[in-house]
């Protein structure tokens, strides 16, 4: 942050000190991402023109006030794409090779053979055709598997997924797929998109990993379809509850792997989110045009789809 405080006066803030802060202020970068702290300290915002985000979701701070405002909001799109997609990689290779059961047969000191699954050739459905779902898809059909995406609209000859299904027929295309790989943006088409109808559609094994936002699955139908065996796994990264509540079915209960919320969490990425608003900053100060422009309305980055 530097270069930054050398060409502006910088002010540090914890939640509690956001409204103070706010007054007179022109920018805002908000690094701790899911606070939810600027709608109640709104109403300071007395000059604010520009909102940066450090993360690629950006429904923390969509509330109609700043929606409805001239307030240009960016994010942080870009930073988590192959982290991500590394990370739905090797959630899905842990499933086919069954490595959870090697480890607990490993601590119990038991040798026992099995056999375990190939990746290629499965079809797989992302359901998210922005950046990170795009180099998911990549990365998937790099290891020989059959992605297709789902996104706002369908088409036949995208470049990465090849066929994109309309969002408006998620059941009707469950059914044929041996994973499906939530990572859309949290909107209101989107918030609880994955509920009982949708797990029910899924045929048996199939296996469910979500990187994009917990709301986009309603937890209790998930936990109700996961006792039901569709889906027969789930790797969760998020949840509607963060952190998960200790008495959450989900923690122990077979076939769900759960992480914290670090998919896209690799060595280094709180540099490189600083070093991204340090670029856009020199842009907004030289008034070229801003990196990561959000669509307020829509609630991400339009990217074509």
């Amino acid at each position: 942050m530097k270069p930054i405080e050398a060409a502006a006066v910088v002010r540090y803030t914890r939640e509690d000190g956001l409204a103070e802060a706010l007054r007179g202020a022109d920018a805002l970068f908000l690094y701790d991402f899911l606070s939810t702290a600027l709608r109640a300290a709104w109403s300071a915002a007395d000059r604010l023109r520009w909102v940066h985000i450090a993360s690629a979701g950006v429904d923390p701070v969509l509330f109609p006030a700043l929606r409805d405002s001239d307030v240009v909001l960016t994010n942080s799109r870009g930073v988590f794409d192959d982290s991500i997609a590394e990370y739905v990689l090797g959630v899905i290779l842990a499933f086919a090779k069954d490595f959870a059961r090697s480890v607990d047969l490993q601590r119990q000191g038991r040798w026992l053979h099995r056999e375990t699954e190939r990746i290629a050739g499965k079809r797989v459905l992302v359901v998210g055709t922005g950046p990170i779902g795009r180099t998911i898809a990549r990365m998937l059909r790099a290891a020989g598997m059959s992605v297709s995406g789902m996104g706002r609209r369908a088409r036949d000859d995208d470049p990465d997924f090849g066929t994109v299904y309309s969002s408006a027929e998620l059941t009707r295309h469950l059914s044929g797929m041996d994973y499906v790989v939530a990572v859309a943006p949290l909107t209101e088409q989107t918030k609880g998109m994955f509920d009982a109808e949708a797990f029910a559609a899924m045929k048996p094994g199939a296996r469910f990993v979500n990187v994009g936002r917990g709301e986009l699955v309603v937890t209790s139908d998930l936990i109700d379809a996961l006792r039901a065996g569709r889906p027969a796994a789930a790797a969760l990264d998020v949840f509607d509850t963060e952190p998960l509540p200790p008495d959450s079915p989900l923690w122990t209960m077979e076939g769900v792997l759960v992480s914290p919320h670090m998919s896209g969490d690799v060595i280094g990425w709180r540099t490189t989110l600083v070093e991204l608003f340090a670029e856009n900053f020199q842009r907004w100060q030289s008034g070229r045009p801003l990196r990561n422009v959000v669509n307020k309305q829509l609630g991400y980055v339009p990217s074509g789809d």
